[in-house]
């Protein structure tokens, strides 16, 4: 029953021009700006991988579980910056792989870098209604959709420099249909929306020797079709080992999260969010989890200097 209540969202949504979370919304996209900005793209000058797993609305049947795969790194002297990022995301009946690239060109000036940012790359889009208990199992509405191929692309800007960053994207331009070819003039209005992120954090040296540092953040999201969405964030950084935070979503959570060093290369870090919506009567939260391992190629990056790990430069 809350598979079909929550596709029956999507479609009453549709008609009424108001759209439900399509693009997956992260809690760790501070360490992981990719997700968000295709400018961000060379930002870690090394070779940066990260995998992340959301498990949102925890116990709600049919709620967003998402898995992806980015990896970004800076070239021709931090130049360029290229990446790639692989999602699946499901939700309900719904599913998604994606594959998106991103090409970032960077200019250094005096205050700090400044990168330009493209990405493009498609959605292969599903839907599978057997599992539900339908009236009408004729009914087109409920059609089954096999890997739609839905192409897109998107940009960004991103400043940073040892202390600030800031940055402003629009990762996906197109609004493309996300219903059945035949049935589009039933569900017309059923379509991506456009997300944009307008998004910028600090390090502020709470010790003499640095060894405290404070990382207030905050990102602005805004869905067209949906109420704003706001994140403001405050963490504190220990050491350069250990980090520890939170933030507030006006929409819906207040998330907690850490990031621990398991050594030079590699992080792990773990957020919850706490759900404060009227949903919280049927999920316990949203758990995320992220690894991030960094190293550099010789032959490519010579012995040029990567910031640290919660440096933005």
């Amino acid at each position: 029953m809350r598979y079909l209540l929550i596709c029956l969202l999507f479609i009453v949504g549709g008609f009424t021009n108001t759209r439900a979370q399509q693009n997956p919304v992260y809690s760790q996209y501070i360490f992981n700006g990719l997700v968000i900005n295709p400018a961000y793209a060379g930002s870690h000058v090394q070779m940066s991988l990260t995998a992340m797993y959301r498990n949102q609305w925890v116990n709600l049947d049919g709620a967003p579980k998402t898995y992806s795969i980015t990896g970004h790194t800076a070239l021709m002297k931090q130049k360029i910056g290229v990446g790639l990022m692989l999602t699946n995301d499901e939700i309900g009946s719904y599913s998604s792989q994606s594959m998106y690239g991103s090409y970032a060109y960077i200019l250094k000036t005096p205050a700090g870098k400044l990168s330009l940012g493209l990405q493009a790359g498609f959605n292969l889009v599903s839907a599978d209604f057997s599992d539900l208990n339908l009236i009408d199992p004729g009914d087109g509405s409920f059609a089954t959709v096999s890997n739609r191929f839905r192409p897109n692309f998107g940009a960004g800007v991103y400043f940073q420099n040892k202390i600030f960053s800031a940055g402003f994207s629009v990762p996906f331009l197109l609004n493309n249909s996300i219903s059945a070819d035949e049935i589009e003039g039933v569900l017309s209005e059923i379509r991506e929306a456009r997300y944009y992120y307008l998004h910028g954090g600090m390090l502020l040296p709470l010790s003499r020797m640095g060894h405290v540092q404070l990382n207030p953040g905050l990102l602005v999201r805004a869905q067209e079709g949906s109420p704003l969405s706001m994140d403001v964030n405050v963490g504190f950084i220990f050491y350069d080992v250990f980090s520890v935070g939170a933030s507030y979503r006006n929409i819906d959570a207040i998330v907690t999260y850490l990031d621990l060093k398991l050594s030079e290369q590699l992080h792990f870090g773990y957020s919850y969010d706490w759900t404060t919506s009227d949903l919280n009567q049927f999920s316990n939260g949203t758990h995320e989890f992220m690894l991030n391992f960094r190293f550099r190629v010789r032959k490519i990056h010579g012995n040029v200097e990567c910031p640290t790990y919660y440096q933005y430069q």
